[in-house]
């Protein structure tokens, strides 16, 4: 009598579908116990990102002097040098906006120290003067007023030779004559000059 009861029981259990809940004891060759993995949550696709597009007013390179800037005096936070592919680079950084500037090319970096007129000479052959009208590194620039990279093939130093009366003045030692290009870029306002390597 138990033993119908107890098969009665697994038929009416086989018949609900109760009996493929309970797990099984008995291991099968071939198979792991790991659990089921979820489904990964559903795949964001970024769109393209396009390069940037480099600045309008970007000069070409010239072995000439160049000018620009606006009329107006700022102060000068920052200066820089790096040399990305291609060309030895320096760049200028105002706090309002690039003042009127000059750019004059060299035989020699010599240069003439602002009102004392002592000459100073820099590493190099050949020499560029970097000159601001109604600029100012006092009270606004901290950082290394005299910076050499002796590694860089073309600009390998630059330092600060006048801040005097409005008038602020850089003297770049360069290896050897080298075309240059000279452009403004804003936000911040920034002067650049690059040195053709190639």
């Amino acid at each position: 009598m138990r033993i119908a009861a107890i098969l009665g029981l697994c038929v009416l259990l086989n018949a609900c579908g109760l009996t493929g809940a309970l797990p099984s004891t008995t291991p099968v060759a071939g198979t792991t116990s790991t659990p089921p993995q979820r489904a990964s949550a559903p795949r964001i696709t970024l769109p393209p990102v396009s390069p940037p597009a480099p600045p309008v007013n970007v000069a070409a390179f010239k072995c000439a002097n160049a000018s620009g800037g606006v009329t107006g005096g700022a102060s000068l936070t920052g200066v820089r040098m790096s040399e990305p592919l291609g060309f030895d680079r320096l760049v200028l950084q105002f706090d309002s906006k690039v003042p009127s500037y000059t750019v004059k090319r060299q035989a020699k970096p010599l240069f003439k120290n602002g009102a004392s007129g002592q000459t100073i000479a820099l590493s190099g052959a050949a020499g560029v003067l970097v000159q601001i009208q109604s600029a100012t590194a006092s009270g606004s620039y901290t950082g290394a007023t005299d910076m050499a990279h002796s590694d860089y093939q073309v600009l390998i130093e630059a330092r600060l030779v006048e801040d005097f009366e409005g008038y602020l003045s850089w003297g770049l030692g360069l290896t050897k004559p080298a075309c240059f290009r000279a452009f403004t870029l804003a936000d911040p306002p920034r002067l650049v000059i690059d040195f053709k390597t190639a």
